[in-house]
């Protein structure tokens, strides 16, 4: 018979319930803007995990990206939205250290400037676009396929350090450039798609990073400032896994071109499915044995899915989301915990897990048990 750890969970339960008291004291320190201009910024005491960076916080105009409003429009899947900015801070990582430095969003290219490089190039009315030229207005359908727009997405991201005299300082971008694995257009009327190859995805990747850096070297601001690079192949639409990394590159404060590209070996997975039972059996095994057990106790339950996080082959994170329809709040409880049982038995210590709890209308419950950890965490939502 399973344990269902009932004393510890209560305790867990009755701590995630109540709302911890912090000193709500913020840093402030000075950000410069330009050559002769201070303004005051704000650093937040803590931040939401121990590896992720503090950001700063300045006037309302700089706590957002300066082009906020292009991802969500340009970006099909809220899959690859999210996977986008959140994959290019942990690539990040690798060049600009949390201990050291702080985040901000992007600042320097706006929505004007990152739309018309998205467009397509024209000598006359887009010099800028980075999207091979086409007059799509009487372009026929073997005209797009042979001219895709690639490129669906920029975003920028800033990272700064902070001096000894408490000023903030810009110290290196992150630029992530979102490449399309199925262009979608509508030739004579109707509906069409075209599957880009990944290899076509990078080469061209890799291009637009170069000419986005000339581009960049040309901004005063930002000639001397070291840029990493991150390309991004999104999923078609409907997919319910998000997109991958391919590549990362780094330009250092001095360079005008992009050195030591790396390829990024990465994968979410979707279980079930048929990719998870072809490369990952024992993983699809394991999940197959959960979604069988989670049966045993709601036998009419539909619609279990999880999406499996790999880094150079090896499970880093897992994503469960089990829909169930409950008639009270102790049939969520009592499934919470149940749940919780069978995350302690069947998952491994090496990887992360995330168990959401969904109704038809609102999430239930969450579980969550960060690698190395011996007890998840769980909180039941009122």
């Amino acid at each position: 018979m399973r344990k269902l750890h009932a004393l510890l969970l209560a305790v867990i339960l009755l701590v995630s319930a109540c709302t911890p008291v912090y000193d709500n004291t913020d840093e402030v320190v000075r950000e410069t803007t330009e050559e002769n201009s201070e303004e005051t910024a704000i650093i937040p005491n803590y931040d939401l995990e121990d590896d992720n960076y503090r950001m700063i916080l300045t006037d309302g105009s700089k706590r957002i990206s300066a082009a906020r409003g292009v991802t969500t429009n340009q970006m099909g899947n809220r899959l690859d939205i999210a996977e986008f900015e959140r994959g290019m801070m942990r690539h990040s990582k690798g060049y600009y250290d949390p201990e050291e430095y702080y985040f901000q969003p992007g600042q320097f290219l706006d929505d004007d400037t990152i739309l018309s490089w998205l467009s397509r190039y024209d000598k006359d009315s887009n010099p800028e676009g980075l999207n091979p030229k086409l007059n799509e207005e009487n372009a026929s359908e073997e005209d797009f396929r042979e001219t895709p727009r690639y490129i669906s997405n920029i975003v920028e991201q800033d990272y700064l350090i902070r001096s000894e005299d408490d000023v903030v300082e810009l110290s290196g971008l992150t630029i992530g450039i979102s490449m399309r694995s199925v262009y979608n257009f509508t030739a004579e009327g109707r509906d069409y798609s075209q599957n880009i190859p990944t290899s076509e995805s990078v080469e061209k990747g890799q291009e637009y990073a170069g000419k986005i850096l000339e581009r960049i070297r040309e901004m005063e601001e930002l000639q001397d400032i070291p840029v990493v690079f991150a390309i991004y192949e999104e999923e078609k639409s409907n997919s319910e896994s998000p997109g991958n990394f391919l590549m990362k590159g780094h330009a250092r404060g001095s360079d005008n071109s992009i050195r030591n590209w790396e390829e990024i070996n990465e994968d979410y997975v979707l279980f079930p499915s048929k990719e998870a039972e072809e490369n990952y059996f024992d993983d699809a095994e394991k999940f197959s044995d959960f979604r069988s057990a989670v049966s045993d106790y709601f036998p009419n339950f539909v619609g279990m899915i999880a999406n499996g996080f790999y880094v150079d082959e090896e499970l880093s994170e897992v994503q469960i989301d089990i829909p169930i329809q409950f008639d009270s709040q102790t049939e969520v409880i009592g499934f919470t915990q149940y749940v919780y049982s069978l995350v302690m038995e069947m998952f491994e210590d090496h990887y992360s897990v995330q168990v959401r709890i969904n109704s038809m209308d609102k999430q239930e419950s969450l579980i969550v048990k960060k690698r190395g950890e011996e007890e998840p965490f769980v909180h039941i939502y009122d």
